[in-house]
């Protein structure tokens, strides 16, 4: 259990090409900042993480091997980014499209249960909105998980 199957500095070796080189790929794939993740992007950084841990771990797969998944789903994504600021009906279907959460000082409960949210993650919004509910004109829930809010228009 405590024996390497490796020496010590292959594990180094390896952790250091593959962060490197998944370094560079996220870049130049123009990732998007950890807050406005959509599920899309989520969902390949998690299957990066899977697709090079054999090849940090050391097991039956190469570290090219990994790399070759990693780059592949890289240019995935980059292929979605391409067809969804190219095309609404794409973006709409990859990216997702805001949802009217509330207005006029309402919030529609059904929605905000379909959507998952707590009554702390609108209060959090209003909060940093600095509105009131009264004051609230419209409460969105946009593509990449923040909640918009609008105050209504003074007469």
């Amino acid at each position: 259990m405590l024996e390497l199957s490796l020496p010590w500095w292959e594990f180094i070796v390896r952790g250091t090409v593959v962060y490197c080189v998944l370094l560079v790929m996220v870049r130049v794939s123009g990732r998007r900042t950890v807050g406005q993740f959509t599920p899309f992007d989520l969902l390949v950084v998690m299957l990066l993480s899977e697709a090079v841990s054999n090849s940090l771990s050391g097991g039956d797969q190469s570290v090219v091997g990994g790399l070759i998944i990693a780059a592949t789903l890289v240019a995935l994504n980059m292929f979605a980014s391409y067809l969804s600021s190219h095309s609404k009906k794409m973006s709409d279907l990859l990216d997702g499209s805001p949802v009217l959460l509330g207005r006029d000082g309402k919030m529609f409960d059904q929605v905000l249960k379909k959507c998952r949210l707590s009554e702390t993650e609108v209060t959090e919004a209003l909060h940093e909105a600095d509105c009131t509910m009264e004051d609230m004109g419209y409460a969105f829930l946009e593509a990449d998980g923040n909640i918009t809010i609008q105050k209504k228009k003074k007469d």
